[in-house]
């Protein structure tokens, strides 16, 4: 089961793939809630993939967070190929710890209101030899957000991630139609099963956009629903 009470308040976003707009939801969170007078940092525990010497996904964190945390807590492992991470971090002769991870955590804890933290790739993506992403979050024991990459094939990736989420004692809080595919098919009907079938509240759809702002589509995110959804899961309890 998730430590539930072992670390203070945050989110843990998850995807139904690599790709899907994890990094985009998670910056639109935080300007969500920096917006409400929260002080809100980004937490990247493990990037892959070094453009120009630079892990973007990381470097979006940071100038989207409303405090200014070292980078080491922000992102503990960054590796630069652009592959599965246990892979990348086998190659780099490291081996990524779940404790180093939530030390880091600690710490961003102690400079904002909350942190919100986001996953790699999918939510069973290895990290090392015995652990995945699922380890991670429930070693964090946040309340998980879910993103889902509207797209052929997304109906079933939701419903799989949905179930392993819950599967590991983890409050599935929310989650976040995120249109990849402008020319989808019957995007309405798909909103529609979705919100039917994950039973959890839908924080916000987000349009296709060539030139991303992550600031205003942080406007169609409705954070009030994900506090609410917390506070009932944790009255529950």
């Amino acid at each position: 089961m998730a430590n539930r009470g072992k670390m203070g308040k945050g989110y843990f976003i998850t995807g139904t793939s690599t790709g899907v707009g994890k990094t985009l939801v998670s910056r639109a969170l935080l300007h969500a809630f920096g917006a409400r007078n929260n002080t809100a940092v980004g937490m990247k525990p493990v990037a892959v993939g070094c453009e120009n010497g630079q892990y973007m996904d990381v470097e979006l964190l940071l100038a989207a967070s409303t405090v200014i945390a070292p980078r080491e807590q922000v992102n503990p492992y960054a590796l630069a190929p652009p592959i599965a991470p246990h892979i990348a971090a086998g190659q780099a002769g490291i081996t990524i710890d779940m404790t180093t991870i939530c030390k880091a955590c600690f710490e961003l804890q102690k400079k904002a209101d909350l942190v919100i933290v986001e996953g790699t790739g999918g939510f069973l993506v290895p990290l090392n030899e015995y652990q995945d992403g699922s380890d991670m979050a429930r070693a964090l024991g946040f309340p998980v957000i879910l993103v889902v990459g509207m797209q052929l094939g997304c109906l079933n990736h939701a419903l799989l991630t949905a179930k392993v989420v819950r599967g590991t004692g983890l409050q599935l809080a929310g989650w976040v139609a995120n249109r990849i595919d402008p020319q989808m098919i019957a995007f309405d009907e798909n909103i529609l099963t979705l919100k039917q079938r994950l039973n959890c509240p839908l924080v916000g759809v987000l349009p296709f956009e060539q030139n991303i702002d992550a600031k205003k589509l942080s406007l169609l995110l409705d954070i009030a629903k994900l506090e609410r959804s917390t506070h009932m899961n944790a009255d529950r309890m």
